[in-house]
């Protein structure tokens, strides 16, 4: 926390060093008069009644915070439609004059609320389009037609050309070819037609993956540059980054890139390691329109039924040419400054353990639904705790609002600031609660590490659905999804990549509506989201009520509301689906030697819980202490699943259960390690990886074996 306190809202040498020395000397003080002195005022932690009435106390207090803050949805619909409205009046790109305006607009919210503020800039290598053209010629080289690359949706052109951030530079005249989705089962199919790509275009339908991994296949089959189109209706076109291989600034792999006057570490263009970041071939996403008429053109085998499903286009062959397609695209990548902003409250009793709701604010176009139905799902979440802070609420635990920037540049301001904040997030932070697109449309969808998933349950149960009367949101979702259905974080599209893969932070994705159908494009204003995406607004006011119940649960709870039985159990589920796909070769002994062990930890753990919710410890007089530990090691369980040295080939990544596999196409959400093994196998079928992949094995048994180890509160000559 002492690094991320830096701004002129605060006294940066003051507070960390002496706020965090005196609390401790109060903390110590107070615990030793209460172990002295009989006749103190402050209620003793006996084992007779005092204790329990204590305990129940506290949680009344809590439940009490619980209920003003549901309270205070009335009228709340028409203050996220204005925050909304504001938010997404011009566009705001990262690293451009109007996120100036964006940010400003988010701290002084912050501000209004009553929330301790502050900025921090960073200066990431940003990539936007400096010029493009893309035509098509027939065989015999005369010009067929030229075509537009603006938005069809953006008439007035207010919206950055629709490009790809990080595609190189460069230009081709060649034949085109359609390729799908552009996975290896499309390219298979073209390998059976006799049909090949190389030193040609391909062209890409979007929404089947990874936009960037397409471009990177293409460009390992030989394609000279690549067309990316989707299936939407109303002329818009999808924007998006193509970087590969991690998330952050390409330039301070685990380091931040740190603004202001000083030197800051950095990659050079030359680096093996940068390189590897970034795709070889430019891209570009273009209309359907535009695609179309290329596609059109192309003669050879006829298309698969199965490439047309969606489109309702008439289309030629699968290609290559006859027609060639003559694209040029120039990049303009350079260092931008990006800035993140921060509401705090401060704990009142753990002032130094961090609960971090988190947001992106920067948009590719106006926003509305990405990300700015979460922004103003979050300021209605501050004005909320502000009015609870009014009221006389302190959380016991320290919580942070942020608004982070670059995140669709690859997660640049959360990840920047986790990498600048490692040593002290590893120890203080307790949970990470991310929301990107709180509202694309109907439908309730979670995903989290598995110990919080009883209390998103109970959160779940508190709040009313948005869209049916007499029914709960827990009731609605278990309906849709035949039970509880909540996903596991192993991917890296958001803000909480950084937290729980790189920091192995406990973490939380929400968000209504299972896609948007304006994503990335500049239909995604507010105007749709009045009209389509939730008119009345009580999607995003449900949405702050989960969010904001979830963090006071997190910060006010005495004892955390962390249940690792479920995440015992959700292991086991992974290893044993994890058997079923294996050689005989390999061995999962270890790993379910390990789950044993954990297992029995949890039921300690739960049983131990249970006993201090209802005030009962174990020495008279030291029930704060013994709690806190407790807590303490429930928090930094997670950090167990960490492996020091990272996934292979991809050290960033270090979280062995639920880090993203290499393999973009890979079904596995879970070990992506011994995931990663088996695809280079799939990829090399003459390699024998079995050692491989039973030393990853290992790797996961091991770091099962830690989880278990701290929950147990083991000391290194006890285990």
């Amino acid at each position: 926390m002492a690094s991320f306190l830096t701004s002129k809202s605060f006294k940066p040498h003051v507070f960390p060093s002496v706020f965090l020395l005196v609390s401790f000397l109060l903390l110590l003080f107070y615990t030793l008069q209460r172990i002295s002195s009989p006749s103190h005022t402050a209620p003793l932690r006996s084992r007779n009644a005092p204790a329990t009435a204590a305990a129940a106390a506290e949680a009344e207090a809590e439940a009490e915070a619980q209920r003003l803050f549901l309270s205070l949805s009335a009228g709340a619909n028409s203050t996220i439609a204005g925050h909304l409205r504001e938010l997404t009046r011009n566009p705001h790109l990262a690293g451009t004059p109007s996120a100036s305006t964006v940010a400003a607009y988010v701290l002084s919210q912050f501000r209004l609320a009553g929330l301790k503020t502050l900025t921090r800039d960073y200066s990431p290598l940003l990539s936007y389009p400096a010029a493009a053209s893309l035509s098509l010629f027939s065989a015999r080289g005369d010009l067929i037609k030229a075509f537009p690359l603006s938005e069809p949706a953006d008439p007035e052109s207010r919206t950055v050309p629709p490009y790809h951030a990080y595609s190189p530079s460069g230009s081709t005249l060649a034949p085109a070819v359609y390729v799908g989705y552009g996975r290896e089962e499309e390219y298979g199919e073209l390998d059976r037609m006799g049909v090949s790509v190389k030193g040609c275009v391909a062209v890409v339908r979007s929404g089947r993956g990874y936009r960037g991994a397409a471009v990177e296949r293409a460009a390992r089959k030989g394609a000279t540059a690549v067309l990316m189109f989707g299936a939407g209706d109303g002329g818009g076109v999808e924007r998006g980054m193509v970087m590969l291989r991690g998330v952050g600034d390409p330039l301070t792999p685990g380091w931040a890139a740190e603004s202001g006057d000083g030197e800051v570490e950095r990659l050079g263009f030359e680096d093996e390691e940068l390189r590897r970041r970034f795709p070889t071939i430019p891209s570009m996403p273009v209309a359907v329109e535009t695609a179309a008429e290329i596609l059109r053109t192309l003669g050879g085998p006829p298309v698969p039924h199965e490439w047309k499903e969606g489109l309702g286009l008439e289309l030629g062959g699968v290609g290559p040419g006859p027609t060639l397609v003559n694209f040029t695209y120039q990049e303009d990548r350079r260092l931008a400054t990006i800035q993140n902003v921060f509401g705090v409250i401060m704990g009142h009793e753990e002032p130094d353990r961090l609960v971090i709701l988190g947001n992106h604010r920067d948009a590719w176009t106006y926003g509305a639904v990405d990300p700015n139905s979460g922004t103003a799902a979050m300021l209605d979440v501050a004005r909320r705790f502000g009015i609870l802070m009014r009221s006389g609420w302190r959380p016991r635990r320290t919580i942070v609002l942020c608004s982070w920037d670059a995140e669709e540049f690859g997660m640049i301001g959360s990840t920047e600031w986790v990498e600048q904040n490692l040593g002290n997030l590893g120890f203080k932070a307790v949970a990470y609660l991310n929301v990107d697109c709180a509202v694309q449309g109907p439908g309730f969808f979670a995903g989290a590490t598995p110990q919080i998933d009883d209390l998103l349950s109970e959160v779940t149960k508190q709040i009313k659905d948005p869209d049916l009367e007499h029914k709960s949101l827990y009731e609605t979702w278990v309906a849709e999804n035949g039970g509880i259905s909540i996903e596991r974080l192993a991917r890296a599209d958001s803000d909480f990549s950084a937290f729980l893969h790189h920091a192995g932070v406990s973490s939380v994705d929400m968000y209504f509506g299972k896609e948007s159908p304006v994503y990335h494009t500049s239909l995604d204003s507010f105007i749709w989201m009045e009209k389509h995406g939730d008119p009345l607004f009580h999607r995003h006011v449900t949405l702050a009520e989960v969010w904001g119940l979830l963090g006071l649960r997190l910060a006010d709870d005495a004892v955390l509301p962390f249940n690792y039985l479920s995440y015992a159990a959700q292991v086991q589920d992974h290893t044993s689906a994890l058997g079923a796909l294996l050689d005989d070769g390999i061995s999962l002994q270890a790993i379910n030697r390990s789950l044993l062990q954990l297992t029995a930890a949890a039921k300690e753990v739960q049983c131990a819980a249970e006993k201090l919710r209802k005030g009962k410890t174990e020495e008279d007089g030291l029930g704060e202490l013994h709690r806190r530990a407790f807590n303490d090691r429930l928090v930094l369980a997670e950090r167990g699943f960490l492996e020091e040295q990272g996934l292979k080939s991809r050290r960033w990544f270090k979280h062995v259960l639920y880090s993203p596999p290499e393999d973009y196409e890979s079904k596995f959400s879970f070990f992506p390690g011994i995931a990663d093994a088996l695809s280079r196998r799939k990829k090399n079928s003459g390699i024998d990886v079995t050692k491989e992949v039973q030393h990853e094995v290992w790797r996961a048994a091991r770091a099962i074996q830690r989880v278990a180890s701290v929950l147990r509160g083991d000391i290194p000559w006890s285990s």
